[in-house]
């Protein structure tokens, strides 16, 4: 009960990404979808010898918020759309409304952001989570 009360007061304190709120922001979900496709524009850059020069995300959609408990802490499984520009070095290729889905978990101190990928186990065991911090500057109020 304690726990669940301290996590109430968390979330209510949370700044991301300059908002106050209980929700991820869109730019936040913005973030941790491009550093997701940060890590596999790099890994396919090395297996194709392509050269990837960048990609840009627009028309962001949210469409599901769903609030849950990571390793006894605060996260949010999101869900939508975007439209996907990647640069190439002769031409770009747009792919509309591709889904997303994400998991975003704030920290204990309240500060910071984490997107987190789950990790292939077998169906038995218990999920393992892969954490990777989400920049974002932190503004107080």
């Amino acid at each position: 009960m304690v726990r669940l009360v301290l996590t109430a007061i968390l979330l209510v304190l949370v700044t991301a990404c300059g908002s106050i709120g209980l929700l991820p922001t869109r730019e936040l979900v913005q973030k941790a979808i491009a550093l997701g496709l940060e890590q596999t524009q790099q890994k396919l850059s090395q297996q194709l010898d392509l050269d990837f020069q960048g990609f840009e995300i627009k028309r962001l959609s949210i469409t599901q918020e769903e609030p849950l408990t990571i390793e006894n802490l605060p996260a949010f499984h999101v869900r939508g759309t975007y439209d996907l520009i990647l640069k190439l070095p002769k031409r770009r290729l747009r792919q509309p409304k591709k889904p997303f889905d994400v998991y975003l978990q704030i920290q204990q101190e309240g500060k910071t952001w984490r997107l987190l990928l789950p990790e292939k186990s077998s169906k038995d065991t218990q999920s393992i989570w892969r954490s990777y911090l989400i920049s974002c500057p932190i503004n107080y109020l």
